[in-house]
């Protein structure tokens, strides 16, 4: 009967074809290790977010006369509020550090590299779209922090010529921040970019499997085929890498749901103080800043300190914020080193792949902090190691001497 069923379904909809060139028939390389984790992890932080996020919307109301007070509603009196709000706010944090970790594999691997580098774009463009569904959301519980970082971060593009003003009133909604801001973030955050990134999600795991998956040692398995013109070193997606990636999520949840039960705040870097408290035009708090996951930018914004070519310093801040997520999108093209895999590459790539590692770092812990003292030369050194790695590339990638890439995937 259930075969009969599916028949009938699969006269309608390819149901059984998508199972098997996307799960059962679709090889991946065998070698894949601790770092191939992030990709299905981001899945289920996206379903997380998308799930809670639809409970939320059901008791929050987007006006700036009860936004503070209708999450307060929610922890407080609406059955198992409280779970779904900390399962949504942890999950925001999740999502970019699972993020983080998976970019970070593609560049240890190479995985942005021919002939991937459409997966690469879409990748850097739902990142994109990340940063903002992220920023509208940080703005809707409407405290303090809520309100003021929107206020910073809106009256950066008054610095843009010409357009400025009217484009950051146009964000707005009105020549302050307050009710036609909110609605229009929460209708972004809610109906539009959710869209607009599951659209890029699915577009980026085509592209991946008709390519086919990028592997710790950059070698491509579909150029060895055994007898039945399957890849010798690769192995069905199912059932040996769902059951590889259900270890990892059951990993995963209990590190999340520790979080959520123990520390929902994070130490106030999840959940930032002035949060808990209702946003205050007239009261602006003593130290703003963004939540940890925006930092290092935020660094870099903040490190521009000095007129250049008679451009203001806020403007080079804003370009340079912007051209740090921008730049990300011309990897493909940067890297000019005959192997993929930091594997097989020499010192002369890995340093400056340390470098940016630490310089990030960097800009993400003193983005937290207040600016003055070594902090704003630290920052302007981290700026420097951040750029540099990006345009110094296609000459060091070129110079490193490299190691050989075996024909066929390593034991």
């Amino acid at each position: 009967m259930s075969s009969r069923f599916m028949d009938w379904v699969d006269e309608r909809f390819p149901a059984t074809q998508l199972w098997r060139e996307h799960l059962s028939e679709y090889y991946a390389p065998k070698n894949f290790n601790f770092w191939y984790y992030f990709g299905s992890l981001a899945m289920l932080v996206l379903a997380n977010q998308l799930i809670t996020g639809i409970w939320l919307a059901m008791f929050y109301k987007p006006s700036a006369a009860e936004a503070f007070g209708s999450v307060a509603y929610i922890m407080r009196d609406v059955e198992w509020g409280w779970l779904l709000r900390y399962m949504h706010s942890t999950g925001a944090s999740a999502f970019f550090i699972v993020v983080y970790l998976h970019m970070m594999r593609a560049l240890l691997y190479g995985s942005y590299r021919k002939p991937r580098e459409l997966i690469w774009i879409f990748g850097c463009l739902i990142f994109l779209v990340l940063m903002a569904e992220a920023f509208m959301g940080y703005v809707l519980p409407w405290g303090q922090m809520s309100y003021w970082g929107a206020q910073v971060i809106i009256s950066l593009f008054s610095a843009i010529p010409v357009v400025g003003e009217g484009l950051a009133t146009w964000i707005k909604g009105d020549y302050v921040i307050g009710d036609a801001t909110l609605n229009r973030f929460f209708a972004l955050h809610v109906v539009a970019l959710p869209f607009v990134l599951v659209g890029l999600v699915i577009a980026h795991i085509m592209a991946l499997h008709h390519v086919g998956s990028n592997n710790p040692d950059g070698v491509e398995i579909k150029k060895v085929k055994d007898a039945d013109g399957n890849p010798a070193d690769g192995i069905p997606f199912h059932p040996y890498y769902t059951v590889k990636d259900l270890f990892g999520v059951g990993v995963f949840l209990i590190l999340f749901c520790g979080v959520i039960f123990f520390a929902p705040e994070g130490g106030g870097y999840f959940l930032e103080p002035p949060n808990f408290q209702e946003a205050n035009p007239s009261v602006t708090p003593a130290h703003i800043a963004p939540v940890w996951y925006f930092t290092p930018f935020y660094a870099i914004l903040r490190a521009i300190t000095v007129d250049f070519l008679w451009v203001p310093a806020k403007l080079w801040g804003v370009i340079l914020m912007f051209a740090a997520v921008l730049i990300l999108f011309f990897m493909p093209w940067l890297d000019r080193s005959p192997v993929k895999s930091i594997r097989y590459k020499g010192w002369m790539f890995k340093v400056p792949v340390a470098a940016f590692v630490i310089s990030f770092l960097l800009l993400g812990y003193l983005g937290t902090q207040p600016p003055g003292g070594w902090r704003m030369p630290a920052a302007q050194i981290g700026t420097a190691v951040y750029f540099l790695f990006f345009l110094l590339m296609p000459i060091y990638s070129k110079l490193d001497k490299t190691k050989p890439v075996p024909e066929r995937v390593s034991e």
